[in-house]
């Protein structure tokens, strides 16, 4: 097995039938080394933002996707029962195995969507088709091994604090606007090769019971915001919400146009569920952001532990 070259600074295993095409691989794959090297020189206080919401059993998960089920599958006692995993060691002391099942879509918690996600038709970002890239073991066409890992330049917009309130209001539409605002307001700027992480608030009610949830779900931004990201050159998108993008659609056209927009059409990752709620008490608006993915193939996403260092 050989190293597969991205075109950029990226070098990674090649898995079994993999021949990554260019077109396929998205934004994030076209960092250059001295974009690395100054998203690394960023952090000054060396404080690291854990950006995960975290997984547990009877976690809340759209109906989209099915429940989180974590069970044990090997304990000490089942070991001793049954044999061999609690043999003793060379001392005599008695020594138990502990392992568990989980069973979960790859869209659970905190997520980066691969660019396959999404579909106009029967088609994909990429050149993907279910005629010629659906295989019984998922796609294989800008699936989730093919998602980069991230290290740049992330920039924080809290849209909650732009509006004065702690979570926006359901179905809450962020425009284009709300993004130049943000920005202005947090004297920041959006420069090409940014992941910018969008906070409507809702992860301060993501897990406080299904009422309160619904009283804010599907805050997001809107088809202008998702243009005016793309247009500056943004590589990954992500929110605090299960959408990213307000929800239902105020816009005419597809279905989830801003997924379409930015996974279909402009091959930008999105990340969802952020814990975004730390990260904005301590008002850090830029800062390095870090993003490593799972390279299971046939995935259409990977479940994620972002930071951001600041």
């Amino acid at each position: 097995m050989t190293a597969t070259d991205t075109g950029g600074v990226l070098r990674q295993r090649a898995l079994p039938g993999v021949d990554y095409a260019p077109e396929e691989l998205g934004r994030g794959c076209r960092q250059r080394p001295e974009d690395v090297l100054a998203a690394l020189a960023m952090p000054r206080t060396g404080r690291i933002f854990d950006l995960d919401a975290g997984r547990w059993a009877g976690m809340p998960v759209l109906d989209a996707h099915p429940p989180f089920v974590m069970t044990t599958y090997r304990t000490p006692r089942g070991g001793r029962i049954d044999g061999p995993a609690g043999r003793p060691d060379a001392q005599g002391a008695p020594t138990g195995v502990m392992t568990e099942f989980m069973a979960a879509s790859t869209h659970t918690g905190t997520h980066v969507d691969a660019l396959c996600h999404i579909t106009e038709g029967e088609e994909w970002y990429g050149g993907g088709t279910e005629a010629e890239h659906l295989g019984d073991h998922g796609p294989v066409r800008a699936e989730a091994s093919s998602i980069p890992p991230f290290v740049c330049r992330g920039v924080l917009l809290d849209i909650a604090a732009l509006r004065g309130v702690g979570a926006l209001p359901a179905g809450e539409r962020v425009t284009a606007g709300d993004v130049r605002a943000a920005a202005e307001r947090q004297g920041v700027e959006l420069r090409p090769g940014d992941a910018v992480l969008i906070r409507t608030g809702y992860m301060s009610v993501w897990d406080a019971g299904a009422e309160r949830r619904g009283a804010h779900f599907g805050a997001g931004i809107d088809l202008s915001a998702a243009e005016a990201l793309a247009d500056a050159g943004a590589v990954l998108v992500g929110a605090d919400t299960e959408n990213v993008e307000c929800f239902p659609a105020r816009d005419a056209g597809p279905f989830l146009p801003v997924h379409v927009r930015l996974l279909a059409r402009a091959g930008v990752h999105i990340a969802e569920l952020l814990y975004l709620e730390q990260l904005a008490e301590a008002e850090a608006s830029e800062f390095l952001f870090l993003c490593l993915s799972l390279r299971v193939r046939g995935a259409t996403g990977s479940m994620v532990r972002p930071v951001a260092i600041v």
